[in-house]
């Protein structure tokens, strides 16, 4: 999984999305810590990770940045945190790997106070049909070999969940025929 999350076209990807979190911020599906980095205006991280090995991966890049990181052992649809209690949540390629994200994004909109924010680069359902139609043929062995769901629907998950879409980029990679992005950012509005 670290392997291919340090894709050089994600990579080029993460600045633009990462560097817009600030304050108290919470990880989503924190792996190994490649958009540590990144962090400008962060006072505080909170690095959701429930692979221990994965988060024990990031070590040498903690060490190396100026704001406290707090791991939470945990997966994403049953955060260890308070109501209220994050300024900003970033998500990089997550929402394809949990099993449940409807349930894991109610759970950041509950934990982010009102105003916070979501920032989000993810891949999801193609808005082409025969692309739709290949992803929902190759999702089963997607989900078998990476654990990846390859046609969520980015879009409806995050408004379904409470947020409201305040910014919404839609591209498709060359390198990635299958796999549509969706970059934006979500408010919280309670």
């Amino acid at each position: 999984m670290n392997f291919v999350m340090k894709n050089r076209e994600m990579e080029k990807l993460r600045p633009g999305v990462v560097g817009m979190a600030g304050g108290v911020v919470l990880e989503i599906g924190f792996g190994s810590g490649l958009n540590l980095p990144y962090y400008k205006n962060v006072t505080k991280l909170y690095a959701l990770e429930p692979s221990a090995e994965l988060y024990n991966m990031a070590r040498g890049l903690i060490e190396k940045i100026s704001f406290p990181v707090e791991y939470l052992n945990a997966s994403a649809e049953k955060i260890p945190l308070s109501n209220n209690s994050i300024d900003c949540a970033i998500s990089t390629w997550v929402l394809c790997s949990i099993p449940k994200p409807e349930i894991a994004l109610k759970e950041v909109f509950r934990v982010l106070k009102p105003g916070g924010k979501l920032v989000f680069i993810e891949h999801g359902k193609s808005p082409k049909n025969f692309t739709a139609k290949l992803q929902k043929l190759f999702t089963p062995i997607s989900k078998c070999v990476a654990g990846c769901h390859l046609d969520r629907e980015v879009e409806n998950l995050i408004q379904d969940s409470g947020f409201e879409l305040q910014k919404l980029e839609k591209f498709q990679p060359l390198s990635k025929p299958l796999a549509p992005m969706y970059k934006g950012v979500a408010l919280c509005k309670k």
